[in-house]
């Protein structure tokens, strides 16, 4: 019966999130939007600081356990807001947070069936995570081709402990989140998200990349001695 117990509160969430997806509410929530309200925004960050802050982490865990597409836009909101390093903070500690509760539904509900239905197909990623652990982890976040819930979802059905989950989480996002919370202070004049992603945004990214999966071929391979 706990089985089946999960099973139903696993479709549940996601039948909340396929809902919300077609509701038409992530389409309400644009760049426009935000451009035409930021002075009642700032006025209320100005008026009541602690409280925005209180409720922009909120948001952020929302939209992350929902698994919206709010991420992005959202982080140049609060950088514009809240200024870059405050922004920053506030947005990694709410993708931290929404992540880890996403991580651990999808684990509740679904991992222990995964495992042991699919542990031949996922044997290649938990051998991978024992070989390289942290890096591959660290690697992944950097790079960030993959949509941050898809990742969520696919550590969650590998053994990965929490912690290791919490904090590769953490330090992997800082620079993503960074030059989005940077990308704030052009609010006023960018007209998509897209024009954040200038050449030299796009290079630095590809040498942040670079860096990520240079230690971990070196580990797999025994370049410098890491083998």
């Amino acid at each position: 019966m706990r089985f089946d117990k999960r099973i139903v509160i696993g479709i549940a969430f996601i039948a909340l999130i396929i809902g919300i997806r077609f509701s038409g509410i992530t389409d309400s929530i644009t760049l426009v939007k935000i451009q035409e309200q930021r002075l009642q925004l700032m006025a209320f960050v100005d008026a009541q600081y602690g409280w925005a802050v209180f409720a922009y982490i909120v948001w952020y865990v929302s939209i992350v356990v929902l698994a919206l597409p709010l991420a992005a836009l959202s982080t140049v909101a609060g950088g514009f807001l809240f200024g870059v390093v405050p922004a920053t903070l506030y947005a990694i500690i709410g993708a931290t947070t929404g992540g880890t509760l996403f991580f651990l539904l999808v684990r509740y509900a679904f991992g222990s069936a995964i495992q042991d239905r699919y542990a031949n197909k996922l044997q290649s990623v938990d051998k991978e995570m024992e070989l390289h652990g942290v890096l591959y982890l660290l690697a992944i976040r950097f790079i960030a081709l993959i949509p941050f819930f898809i990742m969520n979802v696919l550590i969650a059905l590998t053994r990965t402990p929490v912690w290791t989950f919490i904090w590769t989480t953490t330090v992997g996002i800082i620079p993503g989140t960074f030059v989005f919370a940077f990308a704030g202070q052009q609010l006023t004049t960018i007209d998509s998200i897209r024009d954040i992603f200038s050449p030299l945004v796009l290079l630095a990214f590809g040498l942040l990349a670079a860096l990520a999966i240079v230690p971990l071929l070196a580990k797999k391979y025994g370049w410098f001695g890491l083998g």
